[in-house]
């Protein structure tokens, strides 16, 4: 008779396996088990309906194991991934043919795993495993989204080719996609995913995912029940990502699980922040109306009674006294409970360098210090409190290392860390260095997490790694534009992390020698009658051992006269500029250490021939501009110099030339009297307005001008018009002026990501000696990009978008622009960031500007404003800077020549920015 022992096959929903094993991965909805023993011989006896209890199982010796079924792995692999060997004791039925049917369903590569006896032979048995091996992905196809939306979706899921096709991979796919669409509102989102058979590739399956996500779904009301003594209203208004749709809503009314429960935390806080610290939801509700398409939100509240503080004492304190750490509190007995503000006094997690009492420890050493307030005694409406302190051993900082910087040089990040070892723990020069490594423009600051290794509380010792991740140090620019009648070109290279020392270095080119954190910029602007060449050095540490920056500057700008009518060009007219600066800049430790000092030595020669423009009132000549520049600054804006979040910016800057007036024996008031400064004719002889011949060489009571081109001649000097051209000749052969800048930038963060930007910079350009004026040189002209393709004259460009460029200024009676000698300008600008990824940094900006300039101190109107507003998009990226354009509208018009502006708005302007910041 012949005996059959069977076991059932197992077959149970995947989500309930999962829950049942524990999360033990089982990837099929059925693994089909039968285990077939046809033992003949001597139990012939036993009726083939007859089934052997799993415990009353018989011991073999395991002979062999053949693999059935159509499967791409080697039949040897998949004997060893079911965990049996040749030679081994089993049981049938037993533990050994169940564990190896879980270690085959764990790999998640087969779709049925089937055992049976071949035949047994003696005390050897030899078995079949017949698998079935699941399909792998030939292609996927997305139905019912953008193009643009399916290569992230396929990269999010591993969707990739060759995957092996599951019913796990379908439903976390599923549930994935459905919950991303979720998040962004469409909260009836419905996905189905199907898979066909790839006819040309055995055992491949193409899968088509269709997405139907429906419209966005928006949050009608949130309704409070409950709440006597808080407004709904402001409950609404703790619920910072949870908003109700409205009319003037910033906040997007889209409904996200995840953040409503959040919401829910802060409206308790709400309550504590009150006074009501047994404030609790009793029931919140969330609910689909299918008429209004909208979920209406209910939330019932139970206030409880309000509190107030009772006594608080410190216990375990031994470093700071208890008056001082109740001053460091900040609150009394008597107060109205708080206790979101009792916790940010402890320990503010939502600011690292928080002015709190776990600071306060945590910057004196105190790395093990742990703080916790405990209620002690609750009588009517005071509670009691114990601030409980375990000081713990001081700490000091033992091994500080830097990994990831693969090109600059371990010395210039070493010599920016606050944290040495050896010395104190201290939390606030943890953040410190954060910052000062983020303000060095090579590594990608939003990646910056110092790890604490080795913290050893019996030693008192911790170690600290920064790991870095390296970004593009260098920029190239290249640019075109129309100014001046012509094209202009550029050509820029900046190398801001150059290695000066390695210049003959032949294996330090890759391509450049870089890694010690100098800069060096090459510059070249172009065009058929203008060229200027420029080159730049900085060294941040100037002599290596303390903190004093080199900046050194040589330029040359050439440029011919051009007929912009016919667009010819005169080679033998020109204009020529050389200038040459050089100055270093010190960090200060008083009054802290965010304070910095620079000083600059500037000269500038301007030569010209024959160069008679309108430009000056001479065309041969020369000027000079030898200038010294001190600036007082202080910088604590952080930490990604690209998107500051946080910290100010302010500088005073002062330019001064020597008073040569004072000392050069010149009286300026009376110059147009001297001889030598008198109108002289050059030309053919004319008839004068008296009949008198005018001959060549001849003094003249007045200039010629087209309304008096034949001016009479005189005898006597005395009686002869000054000639503006050798008088201004020698007011500014050498340049005489002072010059005042002060700029304040502040960062703050208002909520979440959105960071506010305000910026106030005023402008002043003044002369020692009023009988010699204010120079045409080194004057201000706002509005635009503020981008100068050119500059002649040493001006400064300043930016007022929502106006065409330099059209703020004050203009002549040809309503010519001719510079400001006095300037403010006043900006508020919110920035959102959409990506601040080290390969590219992308934000948006939306800005409010104000501005005007004026040509004297006397007209100065600090409330004669002209007016923008508009919207714009930065994104930086290593190899090209930074890069923008802005659209913004001048609510006001454009200066007139007699001081006032014009009635008709300027509107509409549109600008691109590069390689600048406002």
């Amino acid at each position: 008779m012949r005996l059959s022992l069977v076991i059932k096959k197992e077959s149970a929903d995947l989500e309930k396996q999962v829950n049942k094993l524990n999360n033990f991965l089982v990837l099929q909805k059925s693994i089909k088990i039968l285990l077939s023993l046809l033992i003949f011989g001597s139990f012939s006896q036993i009726k083939a309906q007859d089934r052997v209890p799993f415990d009353q199982g018989k011991t073999y010796i395991l002979a062999k194991v053949d693999i059935v079924g159509k499967i791409s792995f080697n039949a040897n692999t998949v004997t060893t991934f079911a965990g049996l060997e040749k030679g081994q004791e089993i049981t049938v039925p037993g533990e050994e043919i169940s564990n190896a049917i879980k270690k085959l369903g764990k790999l998640g590569l087969f779709d049925e795993i089937s055992f049976y006896v071949n035949r047994i032979e003696q005390d050897s048995i030899y078995l079949d495993l017949h698998v079935e091996e699941l399909p792998k992905l030939n292609e996927v196809k997305f139905v019912g989204i953008n193009k643009s939306k399916i290569e992230g979706l396929i990269k999010d899921n591993g969707l990739t080719k060759e995957k092996v096709v599951n019913e796990n991979l379908i439903t976390t796919t599923k549930y994935y996609i459905e919950n991303k669409y979720k998040k962004d509102g469409f909260y009836n989102t419905k996905v189905t995913i199907n898979t066909v058979i790839d006819t040309a590739q055995t055992n491949h399956v193409n899968m088509v995912v269709k997405i139907d996500k429906g419209t966005k779904v928006k949050i009608k009301d949130i309704v409070f029940e409950g709440n006597k003594e808080v407004k709904s209203e402001t409950l609404r208004a703790a619920m910072k990502d949870t908003k109700r749709k409205t009319l003037v809503s910033i906040k997007t009314s889209k409904f996200i699980q995840a953040k409503y429960k959040d919401d829910l935390d802060k409206v308790i806080a709400a309550y504590k922040e009150r006074g009501y610290r047994d404030a609790r939801i009793i029931k919140d509700s969330v609910a689909y109306n299918e008429d209004l398409k909208a979920i209406m939100i209910k939330i019932k509240v139970e206030e409880g009674n309000k509190y107030r503080f009772g006594n608080i004492k410190f216990l375990g304190n031994t470093v700071y006294s208890d008056e001082g750490l109740l001053g460091m509190l900040g609150i009394k007995k008597g107060d109205t409970y708080n206790g979101v503000l009792l916790e940010k006094r402890i320990a503010d997690k939502s600011k690292p360098d928080g002015d709190d009492i776990t600071n306060l420890y945590q910057n004196n050493g105190y790395l093990f210090s742990n703080i916790n307030a405990v209620e002690t005694k609750t009588a009517n409406d005071s509670i009691d409190f114990e601030i409980r302190i375990t000081e713990g051993p001081i700490a000091y900082f033992n091994k500080i290392t830097v990994t990831g910087n693969d090109k600059t040089n371990d010395h210039v990040i070493y010599r920016e860390l606050r944290t040495k070892p050896g010395e104190k723990y201290n939390k606030d020069l943890l953040i410190r260095t954060i910052r000062e490594i983020g303000q060095l423009g090579f590594f990608d600051p939003e990646t910056i997490e110092p790890k604490f290794k080795n913290v050893d509380a019996a030693a008192g010792t911790v170690d600290i790694e920064y790991p870095l991740t390296e970004k593009g140090a260098s920029q190239i620019e290249l640019q075109g534009g129309y100014g001046g009648g012509g094209f202009i070109g550029t050509l820029g290279l900046s190398f801001n992390n150059f290695s000066a020392r390695n210049l003959f270095n032949k294996s330090a080119y890759k391509p450049l020698p870089m890694g010690d954190g100098q800069k060096v910029s090459l510059r070249l602007q172009a065009s058929s009658y203008y060229r200027t060449y420029s080159l730049s050095f900085s060294e941040p540490w100037f002599g290596k051992k303390k903190p004093v920056q080199l900046n050194t500057s040589l330029s040359y700008t050439s440029q011919f006269y051009n007929d912009f009518q016919t667009q010819k060009v005169d080679k033998t007219r020109s204009f020529n500029i050389l200038t040459l600066s050089a100055g270093i800049y010190k960090r200060l430790t008083v009054p802290d250490d965010y304070f910095g000092l620079s000083q600059t030595i500037s000269y500038q020669h301007y030569d010209l021939h024959n160069y008679n423009t309108g430009l000056f009132t001479f065309g041969n000549g020369a000027s000079r501009n030898l200038a010294y520049t001190i600036g007082l600054s202080r910088s604590n804006k952080g930490i990604n110099p690209i998107f500051p979040t946080y910290g100010a910016e302010f500088s005073l800057v002062g330019k001064f030339t020597l008073p040569y007036s004072l000392f050069n024996g010149v009286d300026y008031a009376t110059l147009g009297d001297q001889k030598e400064y008198k109108y002289i004719y050059t030309g053919a002889s004319y008839k004068g307005n008296n009949g008198i011949m005018v001959n060549n060489g001849d003094y003249l009571e007045s200039l010629p001008t087209t309304t008096n081109p034949t001016p009479n001649s005189v005898v006597n000097y005395q009686d002869a018009v000054a000639d503006p051209a050798k008088v201004d000749q020698k007011k500014y052969n050498w340049l005489e002026y002072y010059k005042i800048k002060f700029k304040a930038d502040w960062y703050t963060k208002v909520y979440g990501k959105l960071v506010l930007r305000s910026l106030v910079e005023y402008g002043f350009l003044g002369a020692y000696n009023q009988e010699r004026g204010i120079i045409p040189f080194e004057r201000f002209y706002l509005g635009g990009d503020g981008m100068a393709n050119y500059s002649m004259d040493g001006r400064e460009t300043i930016a007022l978008r929502g106006y065409p460029n330099s059209s703020l200024t004050p203009v002549n009676n040809s309503s010519e622009p001719i510079g400001a000698t006095i300037y403010n300008k006043y900006s508020l600008e919110l920035r959102y960031p959409i990506t601040l990824k080290a390969s590219a940094s992308i934000y948006a900006l939306t800005f409010l500007e104000a501005g005007s300039s004026f040509d004297t101190f006397k007209n100065y109107n600090p409330f004669a404003l002209s007016r923008s507003a508009g919207v714009g998009l930065r994104v930086f990226m290593p190899a090209f800077g930074l890069l923008g354009i802005d659209f913004g509208y001048g609510f006001d018009g454009l200066p007139k020549a007699n001081g006032t502006l014009g009635t008709t708005p300027n509107g509409w302007e549109t600008h691109f920015i590069i390689g600048q910041q406002f």
